[in-house]
């Protein structure tokens, strides 16, 4: 990273932008990042965000501005508890970086905005800059932007950052033509091989599996214009967030950590740490046993198809962890962590052993299963009781290969479709729902509170 700079003077208050644009692949991480990073070596505290339910885009985040990105989604959250969380993160940092996700006006549903970006800018008081990939264009931008800009007026569009340019000149062109519909330029990104972040089938590497090129990052942070851009996104105060919860009796918890689980929100770690989890870190890949003294285990989705044999052939692991749950130990698991707690996963036409908590198959297809579920809890669970409502989300391309025996939850698609999903049998529930276990408070405490019973 270049030598920070004296931070700029400009006028003090509170400073916070939603970075969208008019579609997925954009380049809004990629943008995101470098101004997370150009804005830190001016010396300036940047707290990043994301929005929607994404577990792979914050990691790039929170590498560049040096403090760990937070999930926004109104959704999962609810928009009182989201502004809570936003403005206690927000309170300790200069600067605040939203990512947006999808098209600026693109949530759960095509006929309104409800769970956009837009909607989570207008929920936040909080001005757009648009990511605008300029490729193989100069006019059209403005007719982009300028769409955009008035398709919901309401929305204060600040400006206009160029992405995947030719050059200096080829940005002239376009902020040219920007200047006829009054949007200025807040910056531009050349296009840049260095620059580039691969992908796999749930998304972008994490940020710990794909670096860019510095010298790429360095060169690509000289078009933007940081004094313009923090000008222009000043944003009212928001009201104080509530202190966290008192925590309760302490208690340890293994979460699994490594390149096989990793999709934890840190709002919802954060919760249960609030609330008195000693959240112990172990990996199902290398260690050969739980952490001792624990009451509760926390198996995240992540990628364990990506590591299938090598987790298979951690027999001491497996062992460990049946031997955990069948002596009556909390075991929350989330998709992947589903996937490893079954009896077997299907990779390649090969069927791999698991740790055999659970009777349940899974094996791998080419279908994304994915979307927002509102869903019902068929029985008492680890975090809920029978017939509670919750929120939640699903992305993963593996499937059971069988119908399910003890279903955790229910739900009805919009087409009438009845979906039953998941395990849940004494102390142990497993599912694809992923939840946000800062979300409501009450959901981290019963986890917590079967923890508890496990080590009393």
């Amino acid at each position: 990273m270049t030598t920070p700079s004296p931070v700029p003077s400009i006028p003090a208050g509170p400073r916070r932008v939603v970075l969208a644009a008019a579609s997925s692949g954009s380049g809004k991480t990629t943008v995101a990042a470098l101004l997370c990073r150009a804005l830190r070596a001016r010396g300036l505290h940047v707290q990043p965000f994301k929005l929607g339910p994404d577990y792979l885009d914050p990691t790039h985040l929170t590498r560049a501005a040096g403090r760990e990105a937070r999930n926004l989604d109104s959704f999962l959250l609810g928009r009182q508890r989201l502004r809570e969380l936003f403005a206690r993160a927000a309170a300790q940092a200069d600067v605040s970086v939203l990512e947006g996700v999808m098209g600026l006006f693109d949530g759960r549903d095509p006929t309104t905005d409800e769970h956009s970006t837009a909607d989570l800018a207008l929920l936040l008081d909080a001005p757009v800059v648009l990511v605008l990939d300029a490729g193989g264009s100069a006019r059209t931008v403005a007719a982009v932007a300028c769409g955009l800009r008035d398709f919901r007026p309401e929305v204060r569009v600040a400006g206009v950052i160029l992405n995947r340019v030719a050059g200096a000149g080829h940005a002239a062109l376009c902020e040219a033509a920007l200047a006829q519909v009054g949007l200025p330029v807040l910056g531009w990104v050349a296009r840049d091989a260095g620059l580039h972040l691969p992908e796999r089938h749930l998304g972008l590497l994490s940020a710990e599996q794909a670096a860019w090129d510095e010298a790429a990052a360095d060169r690509a942070a000289e078009g933007l214009r940081l004094d313009a851009l923090l000008d222009a996104i000043h944003a009212p105060a928001l009201p104080d967030a509530p202190a966290p919860a008192q925590a309760g009796t302490p208690v340890r918890v293994a979460l699994a950590h490594d390149e096989a689980f990793h999709f934890s929100y840190p709002d919802a770690l954060d919760e249960l740490r609030a609330q008195g989890a000693e959240l112990i870190r172990f990996s199902p890949l290398r260690d050969a046993a739980l952490p001792t003294g624990v009451g509760g285990v926390l198996l995240p989705g992540g990628y364990p198809e990506a590591h299938a044999h090598e987790l298979s052939s951690n027999v001491p692991m497996r062992e460990s962890i049946r031997d955990f749950a069948a002596s009556g130990g909390a075991v929350l698991a989330e998709c992947g962590g589903l996937m490893y707690l079954g009896e077997s996963l299907e990779v390649d036409g090969q069927d791999v052993p698991m740790c055999g908590v659970i009777p349940y198959r899974t094996r791998m297809t080419p279908r994304l299963t994915l979307g927002y579920r509102d869903a019902t809890a068929l029985r008492g669970t680890l975090v809920a009781p029978a017939g509670a409502a919750v929120r939640g989300h699903e992305f993963h391309h593996s499937v059971l290969t069988h119908a399910p025996t003890r279903p955790a939850w229910t739900w009805t698609a919009h087409d009438g479709t009845v979906t039953e999903e998941g395990y849940a049998h004494g102390n142990v529930l497993a599912s694809y729902l992923h939840l946000h276990l800062g979300a409501d408070p009450a959901l981290a405490a019963r986890f917590l509170n079967a923890c508890r019973a496990v080590t009393a």
